[in-house]
Protein backbone atom coordinates (compact mmCIF):
# COMPACT_ATOMS: atom_id res chain seq x y z
CA UNK A 1 0.00 0.00 0.00
CA UNK A 2 1.09 3.50 -0.67
CA UNK A 3 -0.03 7.11 -0.64
CA UNK A 4 -1.40 9.16 2.19
CA UNK A 5 -3.36 7.47 4.91
CA UNK A 6 -6.69 8.60 6.24
CA UNK A 7 -7.04 12.01 7.87
CA UNK A 8 -7.85 12.21 11.57
CA UNK A 9 -11.50 12.86 10.68
CA UNK A 10 -11.57 9.82 8.37
CA UNK A 11 -9.93 7.69 11.08
CA UNK A 12 -12.66 8.67 13.55
CA UNK A 13 -15.35 7.88 10.97
CA UNK A 14 -13.78 4.52 10.13
CA UNK A 15 -13.43 3.58 13.80
CA UNK A 16 -16.99 4.76 14.53
CA UNK A 17 -18.19 2.31 11.88
CA UNK A 18 -16.13 -0.36 13.59
CA UNK A 19 -18.06 0.20 16.81
CA UNK A 20 -21.47 -0.17 15.13
CA UNK A 21 -21.52 -3.95 15.41
CA UNK A 22 -23.53 -6.48 17.40
CA UNK A 23 -22.54 -6.00 21.03
CA UNK A 24 -24.66 -8.08 23.41
CA UNK A 25 -24.70 -6.31 26.78
CA UNK A 26 -23.10 -3.13 25.36
CA UNK A 27 -19.70 -4.30 26.59
CA UNK A 28 -17.60 -2.81 23.77
CA UNK A 29 -15.47 -5.99 23.85
CA UNK A 30 -12.78 -4.43 21.67
CA UNK A 31 -10.41 -1.49 21.66
CA UNK A 32 -8.06 0.04 19.12
CA UNK A 33 -4.31 0.58 18.89
CA UNK A 34 -3.41 3.07 16.14
CA UNK A 35 -0.13 2.80 14.25
CA UNK A 36 0.73 5.92 12.29
CA UNK A 37 3.76 8.07 11.62
CA UNK A 38 6.71 7.02 13.82
CA UNK A 39 4.55 4.50 15.69
CA UNK A 40 4.78 2.20 12.67
CA UNK A 41 8.59 2.22 12.83
CA UNK A 42 8.52 1.66 16.62
CA UNK A 43 6.32 -1.39 16.07
CA UNK A 44 8.83 -2.65 13.50
CA UNK A 45 11.61 -2.28 16.06
CA UNK A 46 9.55 -4.24 18.58
CA UNK A 47 9.04 -7.03 16.04
CA UNK A 48 12.72 -7.12 15.07
CA UNK A 49 13.72 -7.21 18.74
CA UNK A 50 11.36 -10.11 19.47
CA UNK A 51 12.66 -12.05 16.44
CA UNK A 52 16.31 -11.44 17.33
CA UNK A 53 15.68 -12.65 20.90
CA UNK A 54 13.59 -15.70 19.98
CA UNK A 55 15.25 -16.89 16.76
CA UNK A 56 18.95 -17.59 17.12
CA UNK A 57 19.36 -17.92 13.34
CA UNK A 58 17.53 -14.68 12.42
CA UNK A 59 19.51 -13.12 9.57
CA UNK A 60 19.66 -9.42 8.65
CA UNK A 61 17.07 -9.90 5.89
CA UNK A 62 14.58 -11.38 8.35
CA UNK A 63 15.16 -8.53 10.81
CA UNK A 64 14.74 -5.97 8.01
CA UNK A 65 11.46 -7.66 7.00
CA UNK A 66 10.15 -7.23 10.54
CA UNK A 67 11.40 -3.64 10.86
CA UNK A 68 9.53 -2.74 7.66
CA UNK A 69 6.39 -4.81 8.27
CA UNK A 70 4.34 -1.91 9.66
CA UNK A 71 5.66 0.47 7.01
CA UNK A 72 3.69 -1.42 4.32
CA UNK A 73 0.71 0.89 4.81
CA UNK A 74 0.45 4.51 5.92
CA UNK A 75 -2.03 3.64 8.68
CA UNK A 76 -2.74 0.48 10.67
CA UNK A 77 -5.41 -0.24 13.28
CA UNK A 78 -4.82 -2.99 15.79
CA UNK A 79 -8.18 -4.33 16.96
CA UNK A 80 -7.91 -5.85 20.42
CA UNK A 81 -10.57 -8.30 21.56
CA UNK A 82 -11.39 -7.72 25.24
CA UNK A 83 -13.24 -10.77 26.55
CA UNK A 84 -14.83 -10.40 29.96
CA UNK A 85 -15.09 -13.72 31.71
CA UNK A 86 -17.61 -14.82 34.30
CA UNK A 87 -20.52 -12.73 33.02
CA UNK A 88 -23.80 -13.67 31.35
CA UNK A 89 -22.59 -12.66 27.88
CA UNK A 90 -20.92 -15.69 26.25
CA UNK A 91 -17.22 -15.25 25.47
CA UNK A 92 -17.91 -16.51 21.94
CA UNK A 93 -20.29 -13.59 21.30
CA UNK A 94 -17.69 -11.13 22.57
CA UNK A 95 -15.07 -12.58 20.20
CA UNK A 96 -17.51 -12.50 17.29
CA UNK A 97 -18.19 -8.84 18.05
CA UNK A 98 -14.45 -8.09 17.74
CA UNK A 99 -14.39 -9.91 14.40
CA UNK A 100 -17.40 -7.93 13.22
CA UNK A 101 -15.57 -4.78 14.33
CA UNK A 102 -12.60 -5.72 12.10
CA UNK A 103 -14.87 -6.37 9.12
CA UNK A 104 -16.73 -3.10 9.63
CA UNK A 105 -13.43 -1.21 9.70
CA UNK A 106 -12.45 -2.86 6.42
CA UNK A 107 -15.75 -1.90 4.79
CA UNK A 108 -15.60 1.66 6.13
CA UNK A 109 -12.04 2.12 4.85
CA UNK A 110 -13.09 0.92 1.39
CA UNK A 111 -16.13 3.23 1.50
CA UNK A 112 -13.72 6.14 2.18
CA UNK A 113 -11.79 5.24 -1.00
CA UNK A 114 -8.94 3.30 0.60
CA UNK A 115 -7.94 -0.32 0.34
CA UNK A 116 -7.63 -2.31 3.54
CA UNK A 117 -6.29 -5.69 4.53
CA UNK A 118 -7.05 -7.61 7.75
CA UNK A 119 -3.92 -9.44 8.86
CA UNK A 120 -3.07 -11.76 11.74
CA UNK A 121 0.38 -13.23 11.47
CA UNK A 122 2.84 -14.58 14.04
CA UNK A 123 3.13 -11.25 15.83
CA UNK A 124 -0.59 -11.19 16.68
CA UNK A 125 -0.05 -14.23 18.91
CA UNK A 126 3.52 -13.90 20.25
CA UNK A 127 3.57 -13.29 24.04
CA UNK A 128 6.44 -10.76 23.85
CA UNK A 129 4.64 -8.72 21.19
CA UNK A 130 1.41 -8.87 23.17
CA UNK A 131 3.31 -7.63 26.24
CA UNK A 132 5.01 -4.90 24.18
CA UNK A 133 1.58 -3.70 23.07
CA UNK A 134 0.34 -3.63 26.65
CA UNK A 135 -2.32 -6.31 26.26
CA UNK A 136 -3.93 -7.33 29.52
CA UNK A 137 -5.44 -10.60 30.72
CA UNK A 138 -8.42 -11.53 28.52
CA UNK A 139 -7.15 -9.41 25.61
CA UNK A 140 -5.88 -10.71 22.30
CA UNK A 141 -5.31 -9.29 18.85
CA UNK A 142 -8.36 -9.78 16.63
CA UNK A 143 -6.47 -8.31 13.70
CA UNK A 144 -4.29 -5.62 12.28
CA UNK A 145 -6.12 -3.61 9.61
CA UNK A 146 -3.67 -2.10 7.10
CA UNK A 147 -5.19 0.95 5.36
CA UNK A 148 -3.81 2.88 2.38
CA UNK A 149 -3.96 3.05 -1.39
CA UNK A 150 -2.99 0.17 -3.70
CA UNK A 151 0.64 0.17 -4.85
CA UNK A 152 -0.33 -2.07 -7.79
CA UNK A 153 -3.71 -2.80 -9.41
CA UNK A 154 -5.69 -5.23 -7.31
CA UNK A 155 -6.55 -8.66 -8.69
CA UNK A 156 -9.67 -10.52 -7.65
CA UNK A 157 -8.93 -13.75 -5.82
CA UNK A 158 -10.72 -17.04 -6.35
CA UNK A 159 -13.91 -17.38 -4.32
CA UNK A 160 -15.61 -20.59 -3.16
CA UNK A 161 -18.43 -22.15 -5.12
CA UNK A 162 -21.59 -20.81 -3.49
CA UNK A 163 -23.57 -23.99 -4.22
CA UNK A 164 -21.14 -25.98 -2.09
CA UNK A 165 -21.75 -23.68 0.90
CA UNK A 166 -25.56 -23.57 0.92
CA UNK A 167 -28.05 -26.01 2.37
CA UNK A 168 -31.74 -25.60 3.10
CA UNK A 169 -33.61 -26.72 6.19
Amino acid sequence: MTGPGPTQDQIRQILACGTRVPDHGKLAPWRFILFEDEGRARMGELLASVVSQSEADANPERLALERNRFLRAPFIVGVVSRVREGIAIPEWEQMLSAGACCMSILLAAHAQGFVANWITEWYAFHPAVRAGLGLQSGERIAGFIYIGHPAVPLAERARPNMDSLISRF
